[in-house]
């Protein structure tokens, strides 16, 4: 079989990898240069959409924000998956909000705003502080403010006002959310099939550092939470009639689970599944996509994640440490920009702490910062 991403960026390349041994082909659309790429190496091209839809078999995506024109001629083609309404919810605050609303699914209080009408509603209607984040586009702790002090709103709207304003689309918006005041940041993993079947990989701790995600720990522990965040993942992929793998990150408040957004693709907090997983992310979504059976999600040893930002060297005596495992994504260096990740499992909880532990002695603080912090914290 065939398949087109749409994207050209880490999250293909590791598709593709997933897809040879199941003899499936993959190719990527750049939405930068028109062109269709290999996404294991971007300079050799083959055409451009048209050409890549024909070729195609099966269309996904690696990413949301991807023009709504491309989204809609691969839908007429009958091979996307996910649906474009599903990867247009993953791009859009707005469309994720309704449809946490529609799936019965808790997610923190909000309000959109549109104008300083709707602002001052919100600052009046919500309790502080709250977080304010663009509708559209925003990640990685991008198009975000904080507001703490009701002094502060003068100048987080003149910032807002100005923002919404210089969106060349028009369509800019804000959505104006109550903080939550969470015990620790979560997320869920899973894969539906076109005919319905979900499966869901364990709950995974997330740690951000400067609000990007640096380390993710899979240790199949709290199986109340895992209950719920399996039941949200349901109602949410089947209000969505979803085909592939979702992400959908959460507050944990106490004993409870509260939606922060969702994630229509395979995602960096599901990187551990190549060396944590039966079957990793990349290959259930390719395989859901194709209609091929599912492979299982579970957990055949604690693993976690550490992301590699803005660097592309790492002391090569990491790789001492057992079950150490490096993915680079062959990415020109730039601050701050993913670079790829470092995978290490262990055969026990324990085991695996204590290979973290070694992790972080050797790698380096300034670029690493706070991970030693957060890992030495753990055990």
């Amino acid at each position: 079989m065939k398949v087109l991403v749409l994207g050209a960026g880490q999250l293909a390349r590791m598709m593709a990898l997933a897809s040879k041994p199941l003899n499936i082909d993959v190719r990527a659309y750049d939405v930068g240069s028109g062109l269709v790429v290999d996404p294991l190496s971007t300079s050799t091209t083959f055409g451009d959409l048209a050409d890549g839809i024909a070729y195609a078999d099966a269309i996904t995506a690696e990413f949301e924000h991807i023009n709504h024109d491309v989204l809609d001629v691969c839908e007429a083609s009958g091979k996307l998956y996910p649906s474009s309404q599903a990867i247009k919810v993953g791009g859009d605050r707005r469309l994720e909000k309704a449809l946490l609303e529609q799936s019965g699914v808790a997610n923190a209080n909000h309000k959109i705003v549109n104008n300083k009408t709707d602002f001052d509603d919100a600052i009046s209607t919500l309790t502080l502080p709250l977080i304010l984040k663009s509708a559209l586009a925003g990640y990685d702790g991008k198009g975000q403010w904080r507001m703490t002090d009701i002094a502060q709103a003068e100048d987080i709207w003149s910032d807002i006002q100005s923002f919404i304003e210089g969106d060349v689309s028009g369509q800019q918006a804000i959505i104006a959310e109550q903080m939550v005041p969470f015990d620790r940041e979560v997320s869920m993993v899973g894969v539906r099939s076109k005919n319905g079947e979900t499966f869901a990989y364990p709950l995974t701790e997330n740690h951000h550092s400067k609000g990007v995600l640096s380390v993710s720990l899979a240790v199949n522990e709290h199986q109340g939470l895992q209950a719920q965040a399996s039941e949200a993942f349901d109602q949410i992929a089947n209000a969505l009639d979803y085909v592939g793998v979702l992400a959908i990150e959460f507050f944990q408040v106490g004993s409870s689970l509260l939606v922060n957004e969702i994630a229509p693709r395979v995602h960096n907090s599901g990187h551990w599944t190549q060396q944590g997983a039966d079957t990793c992310q990349f290959e259930n979504h390719v395989r859901a996509v194709c209609q091929k059976p599912l492979g299982s999600t579970t957990l055949v040893r604690p693993t976690a994640m550490i992301n590699v930002l803005g660097v592309d060297t790492v002391p090569e005596n990491i790789l001492s440490i057992p079950s150490v495992s490096m993915h680079w994504y062959g990415k020109t260096q730039r601050p701050g920009r993913k670079m790829g990740h470092i995978n290490v499992s262990g055969q026990d909880k324990t085991e695996l702490l204590h290979r973290l532990a070694l992790l972080a002695d050797i790698l380096p603080t300034k670029d690493f910062p706070d991970v030693a912090d957060y890992i030495n914290n753990l055990s």
